[in-house]
């Protein structure tokens, strides 16, 4: 007997990846459980199939920074329960530091479908009745015909898993002007955000600043203290752009809005801007 659940989640996560550096990513995740009928008549409880297999993928890899330890170029340190990551990629050395719980640490050289599906299964070892006897998860991303971008970053305000400093999203971006949706301007910034890091300006500091990274020269820097522990993370300012905002969706959103009314204020821009799959911002300048 199979059980199956469609959309369970949506994992929003970033990875690091030896071509493209860091890039924010967001899953869908459909699920089925073989196995034989308990005692209830069932493979397993839909009520538990969300609570089981969703808490598992909360707690270990969505709004978490997925590393590939097995890769050549990627070096782990540890220190005072602060888990630091020194990467090399073709765009530069990325480096992160933060508590353990903001990295899902995956035994493989590249992170992709099948080694997060690997990681998971990982998760759910022991987490579910006899009876089942195979979990099989399909990880894939939204279906979408229009322009996207993949971008990380960090909000140091937020109380729960989005204060870590690289999470991210493949988020759809649909700008309307005077009311037409616009292809160019959809492409504009999907580029332009294409692999992004955002940095709030006022997050940014000195390399000095930093106690536990040691930056190379053209780097762009960020330290915070939220309420999960210390933050830090240096990376090539080619890969980064630096907002004058929150990076929150709503904020970006609104910034996008400004910029495109500042360069050009004869006309009306609606842009709705989407943070992962299905939910976002939409912001009218």
């Amino acid at each position: 007997m199979i059980l199956f659940v469609r959309d369970l989640t949506v994992i929003d996560f970033s990875y690091l990846c030896a071509e493209r550096g860091l890039l924010g990513e967001s899953l869908i995740v459909d699920v089925e459980l073989h196995g034989g009928l308990d005692k209830t008549s069932m493979v397993f409880d839909f009520g538990l199939v969300k609570k089981v297999i969703k808490k598992a993928i909360d707690s270990s890899i969505d709004h978490a920074l997925a590393v590939p330890v097995a890769f050549s170029g990627c070096t782990l340190s540890e220190q005072a329960e602060q888990q630091r990551i020194h990467f090399t990629s073709a765009r530069g050395t990325i480096q992160v530091a933060g508590p353990a719980q903001a990295f899902a640490l995956l035994q493989a050289e590249q992170v992709n479908l099948q080694s997060i599906e690997q990681f998971i299964l990982q998760q759910l070892a022991g987490k579910l009745p006899d009876n089942v006897q195979e979990v099989r998860l399909t990880l894939r991303p939204e279906a979408s015909q229009g322009f996207y971008y993949q971008y990380s970053h960090g909000l140091k305000k937020h109380d729960g898993n989005c204060q870590r400093i690289a999470h991210g999203h493949r988020s759809t971006i649909q700008i309307y002007q005077d009311g037409m949706l616009s292809p160019r301007l959809n492409k504009l910034w999907a580029d332009r955000w294409q692999d992004i890091y955002l940095i709030t300006e006022q997050d940014l500091c000195q390399p000095a600043d930093l106690q536990q990274l040691q930056p190379q020269p053209g780097d762009l820097c960020s330290r915070y203290q939220a309420g999960q522990g210390v933050f830090e993370i240096c990376l090539p300012a080619s890969h980064c752009e630096v907002v004058p905002c929150d990076t929150t969706v709503e904020c970006l959103a609104d910034y996008i809005a400004g910029v495109l009314k500042t360069l050009d204020a004869a006309h009306q821009y609606k842009v709705v801007a989407y943070e992962g799959v299905g939910k976002g911002a939409i912001a009218v300048r």
